[in-house]
């Protein structure tokens, strides 16, 4: 085992983002492997799983649901279950969602358009590996693209997402309809994360913001701490 900590990034049919992702996670000290759907377990020494960005399934039935099903998310669950670091990027959000490993579901936006552009997030929560080395109220530049990125649960279940802390992530102005502008959430336990923008593509400044820097280096060394047997 190097230093580098192995980030296993889930490759569905429709997935358009894991290169990126690896590429994001390599520059940021991970040694990032791309895992099949098919396969029903993770590589031995797995310290995080990201579910990238794209269109799992061609987006049939809703975003998500079919990806819930894949061989490869028994495998994620147990995972989770055991404390293992997972983050949802976009798609990834909505298959977490859908599997229930993460509250709330992700619904068309509410201008029934595609929205791609740059977003402010502001931090709400540092309670999860990935924004620990942020501060409450830190502002992230970080791009979204996606058609189903609006978030929703119901009013009972957002007050106790607030009160609990699990609200991360929130977007500074009212992008696509999302209850509260929430933009992250993440598990009870919260080690399972996941977020609409993309933070794999908000890691260098010669191509734009550095927002999704801090998220990811929360996760390569949570997965770092998981390999060495700090957690």
């Amino acid at each position: 085992m190097t230093d580098r900590p192995t980030v296993v990034v889930i490759v569905f049919p429709g997935s358009n983002d894991e290169g990126g992702a690896a590429l994001a996670l390599e520059a940021l000290g991970g040694a990032p492997r791309l895992l099949w759907h098919a396969e029903t377990e993770l590589p031995p020494g797995t310290g995080a799983v990201v579910l990238p960005g794209g269109f799992s399934y061609g987006d049939y039935l809703r975003c998500g649901a079919i990806a819930r099903f894949a061989p490869v998310m028994g495998a994620v669950r147990r995972f989770a279950d055991e404390g293992g670091p997972v983050l949802g990027i976009c798609n990834g959000f909505q298959i977490l969602c859908e599997a229930r490993l993460l509250p709330g579901v992700l619904r068309p936006n509410r201008q029934l358009e595609f929205v791609c552009r740059d977003v402010i997030v502001r931090v709400e929560s540092t309670n999860t590996p990935f924004t620990r080395g942020c501060s409450v109220g830190d502002e992230l530049v970080i791009p979204v693209k996606n058609g189903e990125g609006n978030w929703y649960a119901d009013g009972e279940l957002v007050a106790g997402l607030e009160s609990g802390g699990q609200v991360v992530l929130r977007y500074a102005e009212d992008v696509n309809g999302s209850v509260g502008r929430v933009a992250g959430v993440a598990s009870a336990a919260g080690n399972v994360m996941g977020l609409m923008p993309h933070p794999e593509h908000a890691v260098d400044s010669l191509l734009g913001s550095t927002g999704g820097t801090p998220i990811l280096l929360g996760l390569v060394e949570a997965a770092r701490e998981r390999q060495l047997g700090v957690v």
